[in-house]
């Protein structure tokens, strides 16, 4: 009998395995069954946790670390981004630098925190003369609208007294005039492009604050506050740069760090999942496999709304490939991603595990299951 190719391409799930440890775990599973099996890694990311570690792997890129400032004032933290075509192409993630999980759940504040960290690892990134920079946008503890970014970037924040403010997503009501003078003119040769999957604006209802502001820490008063503050920004950058990017899907990504992207460094905005399937060439991979197997911590209703184990299964489908997603916990609501190309779907953990137990024995549960599945797809043969 022919050995089947298996392509595994998983995302991270969450809190339990990086998709590089679940490739690992799937390709001990299918081993299981098909000790010759080819299995092809492709650890996948959507812009969030992973992304920077998934271009690496795929391009056989290298990690430059660096020191920038976290979340907060005064708080400095080593961190890394991916360099990755010959040193022409930065990947990051703004996580990396000013994400939710740098704080405790008590010290998160997005009056106060700020992307002024993300800001500096742009321009690490130009210092080594890079053509390209691909920024994740994921996981993000910030609500500043890219302000420290760009302040980080050389732009200059006055109040009316011609003193210069340290933008945060609590100071951007303070400012009246904006500076660019001395933005770095580097960004001008530089394409930016953003990985994102979040179509928010920047304002309102559906915008970053009364969306995204909650889970980083801000009360109703403070959603309101944060979201007049946004208000106020997005006039004075269209006033100042002729720049009107606020109401553009993606803008409220990263709690306004993609608008703030899009304002100063003319960035472009691209789908996360749908960028790394085009930079890790996931399609000619799958082409050449008899399975696909994917995957995340949780499948549900929403992972139809571009989540990577459906961006995955767009590609399988145009190639009629089956599509076997894992994952800690699925919904009721997934009938729905049959019609959308998914194969089968499959919890990984026993009905009413704690999600402690889980979380603990996720390695062992996804190798176990893809084992099972796999002693399936032999007796199918």
């Amino acid at each position: 009998m022919t050995q089947p190719i298996f392509v595994l391409a998983p995302d991270s799930f969450k809190e339990s395995m990086t998709a590089e440890q679940a490739c690992h775990a799937m390709q001990r599973g299918i081993q299981q069954v098909f000790p010759q099996a080819t299995c092809i890694h492709v650890p996948m990311a959507d812009g969030g946790e992973g992304t920077v570690d998934a271009f690496i792997h795929a391009l056989n890129g290298q990690k430059i670390f660096c020191e920038v400032q976290g979340p907060m004032p005064h708080q400095k933290i080593q961190t890394y981004f991916g360099l990755v075509d010959d040193g022409q192409t930065a990947i990051m993630e703004m996580a990396k630098a000013n994400g939710i999980d740098l704080l405790k759940k008590e010290e998160r504040n997005p009056l106060l925190t700020s992307t002024f960290g993300t800001g500096q690892m742009i321009r690490h990134a130009l210092d080594l003369g890079v053509k390209k920079i691909i920024i994740g946008l994921g996981g993000s503890v910030t609500n500043d609208g890219g302000s420290g970014m760009a302040q980080a970037l050389s732009v200059k924040f006055l109040d009316q007294l011609d003193n210069e403010i340290q933008a945060c997503g609590g100071s951007l009501n303070q400012i009246s005039k904006i500076d660019i003078s001395e933005l770095d003119t580097r960004l001008k040769d530089v394409d930016i492009l953003i990985a994102s999957d979040v179509n928010n604006p920047l304002c309102g209802e559906n915008g970053a604050c009364y969306v995204f502001a909650p889970q980083k820490g801000a009360t109703p008063e403070m959603v309101k506050q944060l979201d007049a503050n946004l208000q106020h920004f997005a006039s004075l950058v269209e006033s100042t740069l002729n720049v009107d990017v606020q109401h553009v899907a993606g803008a409220g990504a990263a709690g306004g760090l993609g608008f703030g992207l899009m304002a100063f460094a003319s960035a472009n905005i691209q789908s996360g999942a749908g960028l790394v399937i085009e930079q890790t060439k996931l399609a000619e991979k799958i082409a050449e496999a008899d399975y696909v197997f994917t995957g995340e911590g949780s499948i549900d209703f929403q992972t139809k709304f571009g989540k990577t184990p459906w961006a995955v299964t767009q590609v399988a489908k145009q190639l009629n490939k089956s599509v076997y997603a894992f994952a800690g916990r699925v919904g009721n609501d997934v009938e729905p991603l049959f019609d959308e190309g998914f194969t089968q779907i499959i919890s990984i953990n026993e009905p009413n595990c704690d999600l402690e137990t889980a979380l603990k024995n996720a390695e062992k549960n996804l190798e176990k299951t893809v084992a099972k599945v796999s002693l399936l797809l032999k007796d199918q043969k």
